[in-house]
């Protein structure tokens, strides 16, 4: 019989291209998600019955070890930018992943594969990165032969980062950032996804690993790229930190008071997170000492921000019509 890998928060943006690629490799999957019936779309990855969604809230043990029970690997993908509320930093991040290494201790579970994000640090003044490192120190407690992966920020079809970006480019001639001169090491999803296999499939050695694309950029200049790729002129318009912390303040107060229905565009946490640098650090191993050579956003994100270019998919038509009667 195939072997099985368990991957929590399977059908979300890391966690769909893992079991993808697990399925590829002929493995049974098994995607461990809060809500089945949102996660049917990961059951075409494989042949029928190979790739299954099923019920899993990380916070409670013995939904953990049950989906658990019989995998050769399980993989953690499960995050969360909330940080208050059941599903907080710490519930998740922290707690969450702890629980998944000390029950696969418990059964046996060969390896063990944890997503995490650089700027993990104890010290750190987010909580965002203080619930990672607390996750991370959780997981090598009870599996120190984990393999700890620490992406930058991560981009693909499905991210909450360019998307969400050029999205806001329709609203007006000025897109506002913050902390337009921070750098960041973006890293493609898919390439994320190969790593955490290497991992699964033994081919990564035991340790933490800092994933960054292949190029280190300014927030100010990433989203420059994006205007481009969309063809858009906007004003980058960069709001100064001791701006944007009231902001963050003032937004965390208004998703509270609304129970949530109305979404922070910016929390204080992230506010601090973005006062450092995003970046590969170079004391911990890289996509290197994985053979992966990180793929740049530039062949990336034209696949997927062209919908939101000024006449979408019909904007380089136009743009070669214009050229002909130039011509």
């Amino acid at each position: 019989m195939s072997k099985l890998v368990t991957i929590y928060g399977g059908s979300g943006f890391v966690g769909r291209y893992i079991a993808r690629r697990m399925a590829q490799q002929g493995w049974r999957v098994r995607v461990a998600v809060r809500r089945p019936n949102e996660a049917i779309f990961v059951r075409p990855y494989g042949v029928v019955g190979q790739v299954e969604p099923v019920f899993c809230n990380i916070r409670d043990d013995r939904s953990v070890a049950q989906v658990m029970q019989g995998a050769d690997v399980v993989v953690n993908c499960v995050g969360t930018f909330d940080k208050s509320g059941k599903n907080s930093f710490d519930a998740v991040q922290h707690e969450g992943a702890e629980r998944i290494a000390r029950l696969a201790a418990e059964q046996g579970v060969a390896r063990m594969v944890h997503v995490s994000a650089i700027g993990a640090d104890a010290d750190s003044p987010s909580l965002y990165a203080r619930s990672k490192a607390a996750g991370e120190a959780g997981v090598l407690q009870h599996m120190p032969e984990a393999v700890i992966l620490r992406p930058s920020v991560i981009f693909g079809p499905e991210d909450q980062f360019f998307n969400r970006f050029a999205a806001m480019t329709r609203l007006g001639p000025v897109l506002p950032v913050v902390g337009g001169d921070t750098r960041f090491q973006i890293v493609y999803v898919d390439d994320v996804a190969q790593a955490a296999v290497k991992g699964i499939l033994g081919q990564a050695a035991p340790g933490i690993y800092e994933l960054g694309g292949p190029d280190v950029a300014s927030f100010r200049d990433l989203m420059q790229m994006m205007l481009q790729v969309i063809r858009r002129r906007r004003l980058i318009a960069n709001i100064p930190f001791w701006m944007a912390a009231p902001m963050g303040g003032a937004f965390d107060l208004l998703q509270t008071v609304s129970l949530g229905l109305v979404p922070a565009q910016i929390t204080a946490d992230q506010v601090k997170s973005l006062r450092s640098d995003n970046v590969v650090t170079g004391t911990e191993k890289t996509f290197a000492d994985l053979g992966i050579e990180p793929t740049a956003a530039e062949a990336v994100l034209p696949d997927y921000l062209w919908r939101f270019r000024p006449s979408g998919q019909y904007d380089a038509i136009k743009e070669s019509a214009r050229n002909l009667r130039a011509g």
